[in-house]
């Protein structure tokens, strides 16, 4: 039934959304200047800021020449599961499941070839609890 959370949702809320750039230094620079504000996290060939009233997490990895589009990623409490399952229900693996740090994360190719994110993401369930 539309509008209805079942028991089955395991998609708890957007996380992530990771735009792509084959010049990382130049991205920044010009995401620094748009925002208005520094990266919060760095880490080899990714960058993330925490903006707007719930403090989003908006990502920018370096991917050469890649024909990628935005990556969404949603949060889910068991990223592993979740993963085999859209693999079960016939998505193709984008991105494996890999460490973050705190975060783990991996996408697949829907069957429609739209790029499905899922991630389990410590900050997205620190803003949740703050909201009581």
């Amino acid at each position: 039934m539309a509008g209805t959370l079942s028991s089955m949702t395991t998609f708890r809320g957007l996380a992530t959304i990771r735009y792509h750039a084959d010049d990382l230094a130049a991205a920044r620079a010009w995401y620094t200047e748009v925002l208005g504000l520094e990266p919060y996290f760095e880490r080899g060939e990714y960058i993330e800021f925490r903006l707007g009233d719930h403090l989003q997490e908006f990502g920018i990895s370096r991917t050469p020449s890649a024909p990628v589009g935005v990556v969404a990623y949603w949060h889910v409490d068991d990223v592993d599961a979740e993963m085999a399952r859209l693999l079960t229900l016939g998505a193709k693996e984008f991105e494996p499941l890999r460490n973050y740090g705190d975060f783990r994360a991996g996408a697949v190719l829907d069957p429609f070839g739209n790029i499905l994110g899922v991630m389990h993401n410590p900050h997205y369930l620190e803003v949740v609890s703050a909201r009581g």
